[in-house]
């Protein structure tokens, strides 16, 4: 997630991603808009784990669980022209689940709660 916001590249992303995933698409569609290397994003946006309190295998084979996840204060502007919108410092829990896929795991869905 932080190498698609520098960049604008989802590619990683993406390839990481189950096709499913509404909100990873969600996010890759946000940052390949607006992202540090086009200068749209700037300031402490990029997500630091700073503890991941769950990890659990579902009967259905899936892998489960949460993290806290911090940024910092940054800005967004939807073009280079238009007035930037500030964001605060947050932390927030990322649920997630995964899914294995031809032996590695992938995110199959994700989303933030913010604390």
């Amino acid at each position: 997630m932080n190498y698609a916001a520098d960049t604008g590249d989802t590619t990683p992303l993406l390839g990481a991603s189950e096709a499913g995933c509404e909100n990873c698409k969600a996010y890759a569609a946000a940052v390949q808009k607006s992202n540090a290397a086009n200068g749209l994003l700037a300031g402490d946006y990029r997500e630091k784990l700073t503890e991941v309190a769950e990890l659990v295998r579902g009967e259905d084979g899936q892998l489960g669980g949460s993290a806290r996840v911090t940024v910092g204060a940054y800005t967004t502007k939807e073009t280079a022209t238009s007035k930037p919108f500030a964001s605060k410092p947050a932390t927030y829990t990322r649920e997630f689940a995964l899914s294995s896929q031809a032996g590695s795991w992938v995110m199959y869905e994700m989303k933030s709660v913010k604390q």
